[in-house]
This record gives C-alpha cells, structure tokens and sequence, in this order.
C-alpha cells in the first residue's frame, strides 16, 4: 500500500466536546502501518491556534508512561506520525483502539487532549498454534457427532480477523460454527458419515481458516484422526457450562472449579481423563486440570485490569475415544492492587518571589488502572507550605501558589506531591517537586550595628584600617552585593574625606592622615551601605571615631623655670628641721590619662642624705636636721617622668644654698657658675686623649680668662648701688600653705662714705627668699627701698633690702 492510497484513508474528523482557553479535545483516525512523517490533522487549524503561539507556548505532546507515536511539527502545526503504529501492539484485540494523549502549552499553561483512532488493515493471517490436531475417534461413532477443533487465531479485528474455516475433504466430516459472546467463533468438526476402521484406520483433513480482509489470508493446520475400535458410549458432563469467580492476583493454586463427566462404559471405555482445549488468552498458561479428577486450579497470575473474564474450553474423553466438552466461565474481581500513578505534565522549577497568588507552577496527571472506589484517587501536598493543589478535571490537578512568596524566608520548597485511592486498605504513591524561589530586590542592607564606635591611637600612619562596617542584605546575588559610601559632611569645617575613607568592597574604613590627640579627640560620621539591586535599595549607621592618647609628649617643667643661663636658688637656713620645705618642683603633662600621671625621683644630689623628693607632688623637704657640716652651695637633680608606655621624663636642676648669713652665701655662690663646666667634664677627658696639646693651652687660657673676669666682677661690685629685684616664680601655688620657705630674709648693708668693705647683717624675715642668677644682667639693680626711709645723716647706715644674683658677668645683691 503506498504513501498515497494510505492518505486516501485517512479519515479526518474534529469532534470539539470542550473548548475553552485552557483545555479542548480533538480526534483523529488513521490506518495502522503509516510510514513516519505520514499527516496526522493541522492541530493548529482545528484548535484555532496560530503559529506563533505554538512557538512562544513551547507546545509538547506528553503522553504519559506510553511510547510516543505522534509527533508535533511546531513551523507547520500539524501533527505526523513518530513512530511505526501497530494496532496489534497497541490494543491487542480491543476496538476501536485509540491513542490519547495531551498538547501542551505554557506562558499561560493551557493543555488540549487529543485522540487519535488507529484502524485496522490486514496484516495479519489467521495462524493456529500448533501445527497438527490428533482424534482417536471410534468407529461406532454415531453421525452427528462432535468434535471440537482448536481455533485459529488472527490479530486483526472487524473485516480483517478471521471470518471462516475451510475443512478438506469433507466424505466424512463437515464443519459447524458458532459464534461465542465475546465475537470469536467455535468451531466444531462433525461427523457426517459413519466411519469404517476396516476400510480407513487413520484419516488425514486439512482445516483453512480465512479472514474478510482485502487481499484476503489464510492459514491451515492439519489434522490426523485415529479410527478406533468401537466404545458406544462418550462421557457426558453435568453441566455445559460452569461459573467461577476468583480475586485478581490469587495465589497459584487456587481452586477455579470442579468440572465432571460421567462414561456408561466399563473398562477402559469407561475411564474418563479431562483436558484443556482451547490456547487463546493465554488459558493453558494461568490455568490447568487435573486429568483424573476435573480440578481446575490456577497456576498463573489473573489481572483484572488486563482482563476481566476468562472462557475455558474443556473435553472430556475416555479411552475409547469418546469426548464431550463444557465451557467454564471464570469471572476476575478487583482488588485494589494498583497504586496512583503519579505524571508531572509541565512544571516550573523556578518562579520569582513576587508572582501573585494563584499563579499556576505544575499540572499533574494520576492514572490507577483500578475501578470504582479502588480507582478514585484524591492529591494533596506536604502543610505549611505556601501553595495548593486542585483537580481541574477528570485526573487532571493543578499546583498553584496559595499566598506570597517571600524567598528571604524560604528560598526552595520541596513539595511532596500524595495522590491516594479510596481502596481498602488505600494506597498511595508521592512523587517530590523542588521549585526555586527567585530574589527580587525587596531588602535594603541592615548593619550589624545601630551604631559604631572605633578607637585608634594618635600618630597612626595615614593609610591604617581603623575597623570594618558590616551591613548584610537578605536578598541573594546581585540584590545583597553591598557596596560602602562615605556620606558627605565635614570636621571643624574639613571635608570627613580627609579624615578617613571608606573601602567600597569590604567597608573597612582607613585613616587618611596622622590624627593628634592634643588637636582633636573625636568625630563621627555616617556610612551608606547600597545594595547592586534595581532600583538599588540602601541604608546608613553613624561611625564615631575617638582618638587614643599616646605617650609622645614629654613633661614640662613650669617650676623651677630653666632659662638659657639663669638658675634658680633656694636658700634653705642652717637652723631648718626635717621635713622642711626647700621647694617645689612644677610640671604638667599634656598628654592625657596615665600618659600625664607625673612622678619625681631624686636623681643626683650634692648630698643625698639631705634632701629628699615627693613622688607625686615633687615638693623637695629635707630629710635630717642641717648643720654646720654642710656645704652651703648644694645642687639637686630632679627627673620627672611620666606613666606612659614607654616613659618620658625631663629633668631639672635645683640650687640651694645652705646658709644662716648672707656673706657665707655670697662668697660660695662666687664659684657657682663653674658647675656647667664640670658637667661637660668627660667631653673635656675625651677630648683630650685626641689633641692633648690643645687641650693644654686651651686650659691655660681658660684660667687666665676666669681670674681677669673676677677681678672685674668685683669692681663693679664695689662701685655699683645694688637694688633688690623681688621674684615671684609663675603658676606656683603652696598646697600646704606653708609657702616655698618659712621665711623671707632682708639684709642691711651698712657702709661708710670711704669704705670699700661692707657688712652684711640679717635683719627679719620678710617675704622672698629666692636668689636669681642671671647671666644677662648688665650690672645695675633696681633698688627697692625699705618702708623707713634713708637718714638725714650723710654718715648713718642705709637700711637696704637687698637679693643675691648670680651671672656670668658676676655675683651681684
């Protein structure tokens, strides 16, 4: 048959029974045997569906756990056979046979049930299982006798499948045909002419059977028949039809049935032995019988779902020759042995979290091949899960979402897919689908803080990471990428970008310059965190910085002052008890903290025994009685230090002079200058062992200087009027109230008109007791007048207050 006969039959029809935007039905019929390729029906004219929506909706066939003979040509919108369709294959010999399956379409999903009727050719001849048939028939066989012959069978159904038989010769046997009620026929040899075993012990037929198809077929078997001697009476059954029924998937052996026939004969004529006839259905593979006793048992496995009744054809014959035949009905109940079988038809594995609700993510089908109650299936899914499950139409459910989705809170869900019978027991089958949540960008970065405090220590290097903002975004990818921005403000009215940067990446934020701690002790500012979303969502946290202090600031010494070549004297009186108070030394520390906590040690002193310092206040007291052993001029050594880490300290030099008289004070403090000169003492040894010739000369010259200089202090010493000069030591307060000394000497010079030698007396305690040396005086005093004023005598004493000084020019009062 060519491709184009073949078009010819094909007999085209669109029933629509249920048309709508989401679901239609359409049939088709076409001949089994089309070549691949073969036109099927224009789906797209019939559902009334253009070509683009075919494309765009992604249009599919599914059909199930079945193979898949008709395919979909998207361009044209036809459907063409796939595959080879054998009718035979496909439905055995159910009719009509049909293909059923589904088009599928998506954005929107929509689903059109399609049914295509395969008919039937005639490709199939009537064949017979086995090749010969064998009777042993006795020749007082009466006319009209019956013998049953195995049937042909041919897989082709209607005018195709098999129509007739043929017996050749027919001098002593015809055929009889009777049609049964499942549409086969059963055929039956009878005899027509009695036999005669002296003239034919063995006969030899040929049955034909035929079928109505176009060309028509045929097949043949033979049959060889034994002419025995004569038995006259044939086993006869009690019934010509017996009636079982069993459960599908009963055990094997099961009793079916008990069949029995009875043989007049005696002897061996009388012994009957039963058989199975007939081979279709597969009988003689789920059933046998017993030969002696007619028990019918089931040896194979009964499906109801496959088949639902089953005819056994069944002789009884005795040894003679003899038979009879009966026909057993054996009708298959259900039993709920099928569990649903669960298809996904379509179903999106991901789906943005902002879709509405109700929107449809998977179309499901349930087959369970089972009937009534055992094949009524119910769906549900896993609780607490945003999405539903509902039936749209006959084994057709949907998934939709039920609410909003948020994929901050659950990005996946596996939905556990329970389709159920009403069985009993019921069973049930699940089938997991995982759908992915896509992000939009509905979350704005949250820092992990409210806000932020960070500390770093003064003198950092520019460049230093001072510490880390951290924002996270609950959205995913591109939508939680966070990126850092340093708002714009200023400091002291300086842009905040010249104080700190911030790290777009990672928001570490970097100190751009050396901060100092004695300039600016803190400073905030804010930070945004932005997210990569569209339109970028962000949020900002307020950073304050504060600066650490570090030890980098030495002490300052505000008491005694440290001028370039002036020095300070305390004049601490012979008569003065332990304890006593010489004076205090004052400094301050601008760092802050324990870096400013200042603490005074002794460092050198003329005599330690003598004096000794306060640790935290730096008041110099002595420690023993004075007396008359100690050396006037004394020179103490102070270091003040610091807490920090490391330390720093500065160091001050106190000069007192022990002394109850003012000519004792003034004739050691002459030497007082020469101190300096022998700090420098080990540069001078050093020196020396290089250029000892140098340092000899230069040592001469030395000596001669410092005599011609004191000669020429003490001229103008005894030439000059010496005022007193007061000295009030600044930012010096007396904690203990006890002022710097107990008391304050005055003295009176008394001098004679011509007298180049004068005394000094001590006169009372006054109310300043400090001697200022200072190298820059030019060798005239200010003279400050007592409160009595100068005596009219030209000869009388005058009562001067007078301080000693001491320069590099000389020692002056």
């Amino acid at each position: 048959m060519t491709d184009r006969t073949m078009r010819r039959q094909v007999l085209r029809f669109v029933l629509v029974l249920s048309f709508s935007s989401a679901i239609g039905q359409v049939s088709y019929s076409i001949p089994e045997e089309m070549p691949k390729g073969s036109f099927v029906g224009d789906i797209a004219q019939d559902l009334g569906l253009d070509m683009k929506r075919l494309k765009s909706g992604k249009a599919r066939i599914y059909t199930g756990d079945s193979a898949e003979y008709i395919e979909l040509h998207k361009d044209r919108g036809v459907l063409l056979v796939k595959d080879r369709i054998d009718r035979e294959v496909i439905c055995a010999q159910t009719s009509p046979c049909a293909l059923h399956f589904q088009v599928i379409l998506e954005n929107p999903m929509e689903f059109y049930s399609i049914t295509v009727e395969v008919t039937d050719i005639n490709d199939n001849a009537p064949i017979f299982k086995r090749g010969e048939m064998k009777f042993r028939i006795s020749e007082s066989a009466t006319t009209g006798a019956v013998f049953m012959l195995q049937q042909a069978i041919d897989l082709d159904v209607g005018v195709n499948g098999l129509q007739s038989y043929l017996l050749k010769p027919t001098d002593n046997f015809v055929l009889r045909l009777q049609n049964q009620a499942d549409g086969s026929k059963m055929v039956d040899m009878v005899l027509q002419k009695p036999l005669d075993r002296e003239k034919q012990d063995q006969l030899s037929l040929i049955l034909t059977a035929v079928d109505g198809g176009e060309p028509q077929l045929s097949g043949t078997v033979q049959i060889h028949i034994n002419v025995l001697d004569i038995n006259d009476n044939a086993p006869v059954f009690t019934q010509n039809v017996y009636k079982s029924t069993i459960r599908e998937n009963s055990p094997s052996g099961t009793e079916v049935v008990m069949v029995s026939a009875s043989d007049s004969d005696e002897g061996s004529n009388g012994k009957v032995s039963y058989a199975i006839l007939n081979l279709l259905d597969n009988v003689s593979e789920l059933f046998e019988i017993n030969r002696e006793s007619g028990e019918v048992t089931l040896i194979g496995n009964t499906d109801f779902e496959k088949k639902r009744q089953y005819q056994i054809h069944v002789q009884a014959s005795d040894e003679g020759g003899l038979t009879d035949s009966c026909k057993i009905l054996v009708e298959i109940t259900d039993t709920n042995d099928n569990v649903p079988a669960i298809n996904v038809m379509s179903k999106s594995s991901e789906i943005k979290e902002d879709i509405p609700p109700g929107t449809v993510v998977s179309m499901i089908n349930i087959q369970d091949p089972d009937s009534g109650k055992n094949g009524k299936v119910q769906c549900y899914i896993n609780e607490n899960i945003p999405l539903k499950i509902s039936s749209t139409s006959n084994n057709f459910f949907s998934l939709t979402t039920d609410s909003e989705l948020d994929r901050e809170r659950s990005s996946v869900f596996n939905i556990t897919v329970t389709c159920s019978d009403e069985g009993v027991p019921s069973l049930s089958s699940s089938v997991t689908l995982t759908l992915q949540i896509s992000d939009v960008n509905d979350n704005a970065p949250v820092f992990e803080r409210s806000s932020y405090e960070a500390y770093i220590v003064e003198n950092n290097t520019p460049g230093l990471s001072v510490f880390t903002v951290k924002a996270r975004d609950a959205d995913w990818n591109q939508n939680a990428r966070v990126s850092y921005i340093l708002e714009d403000s200023s400091v002291n009215g300086v842009p905040v970008s010249s104080y700190v940067s911030v790290s777009a990446d990672s928001g570490v934020i970097h100190a751009v310059r050396s901060f100092d701690y004695e300039q600016i002790k803190d400073f905030h500012f804010r930070v945004k965190a932005q997210d990569g979303g569209s339109p970028p969502l962000s949020s900002n946290v307020t950073v304050k910085i504060l600066i650490q202090d570090q030890n980098d600031n030495p002490p300052q010494v505000l008491y005694p002052v440290q001028t370039g070549g002036s020095l300070v004297a305390e004049l601490v009186p012979r008569s003065a008890d332990v304890g006593y108070l010489v004076t205090k030394v004052v400094a301050v520390d601008v760092d802050s903290g324990q870096n400013a906590w200042l603490s005074y040690k002794l460092q050198k002193a003329t005599d330690r025994a003598l004096f000794e310092v306060g640790s935290q206040n730096g008041e110099i007291r002595t420690i023993r009685q004075v007396t008359d052993k100690d050396a006037v001029k004394q020179r103490l050594s102070v270091i003040v230090e610091d807490n920090g880490q490391p330390s720093r300290s500065a160091t001050v030099v106190v000069n007192v002079a022990v002394a109850d008289s003012f000519p004792e004070v003034l004739s050691e403090f002459t030497d007082f200058t020469h101190d300096k000169e022998y700090d420098n003492l080990t540069f001078y040894l050093v020196l020396a062992l290089a250029v000892v010739s140098f340092l000899f000369i230069t040592c001469v010259v030395v000596i001669i200087s410092v005599k011609i200089y004191r000669w020429r202090q003490s001229r103008v010493l005894y030439h000059s009027n010496l005022p007193v000069i007061p000295y009030y030591p600044p930012r010096y307060s007396d904690t203990l109230g006890t002022g710097t000394l107990q008391h304050v000497y005055n003295y009176e010079v008394c001098r004679t008109t011509d007298s180049r030698k004068s005394d000094c007396k001590f006169a009372r305690a006054g109310s300043q007791n400090v001697l200022i040396m200072d190298p820059s005086a030019t060798g005239t005093m200010q003279r400050i007048q007592s409160e009595k004023s100068i005596l009219d005598e030209p000869d009388s004493p005058v009562e001067v207050s007078y301080r000693l000084f001491h320069s590099s020019s000389g020692l002056f009062l």
